[in-house]
């Protein structure tokens, strides 16, 4: 009696694990889910699923999704993007939006799109409502030397056609800003820009900025010019001391060369002042300089010295000798 309960027993946990396996391979629900909605998928292709490792639940919902939309896209696309790596749900939800809002889009170019890392669904959005891109302050200098700090605010929506292989926002506003500074750049006063500001948009708006991007601008707003520093005034400042230093500097240059050049002849007169006595001496030798010659020329140094230092000169008066 106790082998036939606990064969029982084991029997009954042997059907509830194979039901178990049956109801994991086989999504009854999602099954029940499809026939009602339209979307019939057979039985086997739902295990067929699991063994493929996709998970019905996700398949099944975005097909349901689709069908009900009046969108004809096959089961076999919706896995073969999964297994690619996209996002099945996004893709069907940016297909029934674009097909709601009349844009023309198809699936194989929406997996692309997903598949190539970008958001299909918000470039669906944005085609229907345009977005608004922020550029940073700006800043440019007029001809005047005045620099002009400015924003301005892009209105852009997205270009399907191009969205693969497009530039991205980054891209939008390095031209803009490119745009900005040129156009600020060629004006002759910056007063002219604050006047006409609309002349900045007109003229970066008839460059084409939009080309090769996945973006189509619609409109370029200046949202705000504050009036910066005056950068030449500045420059010319820098210029003047820096011609100011150079001046000085040659300045210093000359004056040490005379310095130089001084010192250079006081050496050369007080070398000739000391080949006076060896002169002198030579004279007495030779006896063309007797003693009341020599008498004479100190009287006429001391009288010298005596009228330089009555006349306010820098040397101290030389007592004469007496005569």
């Amino acid at each position: 009696m106790a082998e036939l309960i606990g064969g029982g027993i084991g029997l009954l946990l042997l059907v509830i694990a194979g039901l178990g396996v049956l109801l994991f391979l086989v999504p009854v629900n999602l099954w029940v889910a499809a026939w009602a909605s339209g979307a019939y998928v057979g039985l086997s292709t739902l295990v067929g699923m699991r063994l493929r490792r996709v998970p019905p639940g996700t398949v099944i919902t975005a097909r349901i999704g689709a069908v009900k939309a009046g969108l004809s896209i096959s089961l076999n696309e919706l896995e073969a993007h999964y297994l690619a790596g996209g996002n099945v749900v996004r893709v069907v939800n940016a297909l029934i939006s674009a097909d709601k809002a009349n844009i023309p889009l198809t699936f194989q170019r929406a997996a692309a799109i997903d598949l190539a890392g970008r958001d299909v669904l918000e470039a669906v959005k944005m085609s229907v409502i345009p977005k608004v891109i922020e550029t940073p302050k700006i800043a440019a200098i007029a001809k005047n030397g005045i620099q002009l700090i400015a924003v301005s605010r892009v209105t852009v929506r997205t270009n399907i056609d191009r969205l693969v292989g497009g530039a991205g926002e980054e891209t939008i506003i390095a031209r803009v800003g490119e745009g900005m500074v040129s156009t600020i750049g060629s004006a002759e006063n910056h007063k002219d820009v604050l006047e006409n500001p609309d002349h900045i948009s007109k003229h970066i708006l008839s460059k084409g900025l939009d080309a090769g991007t996945a973006y189509e601008i619609l409109s370029i707003d200046i949202a705000d010019v504050d009036v910066g520093e005056n950068i030449g005034a500045k420059l010319q400042i820098d210029q003047a001391n820096a011609d100011k230093q150079i001046a000085q500097a040659k300045a210093e240059e000359r004056r040490a060369m005379a310095v130089a050049l001084e010192q250079e002849m006081r050496a050369r007169v007080v070398e000739a002042e000391a080949e006076v006595p060896r002169a002198m001496a030579e004279a007495f030798k030779q006896g063309n300089l007797g003693i009341m010659d020599y008498y004479k020329m100190k009287n006429v140094q001391a009288d010298t010295a005596m009228r330089s230092a009555i006349a306010g000169g820098d040397e101290p008066p030389t007592p004469a000798k007496p005569r």
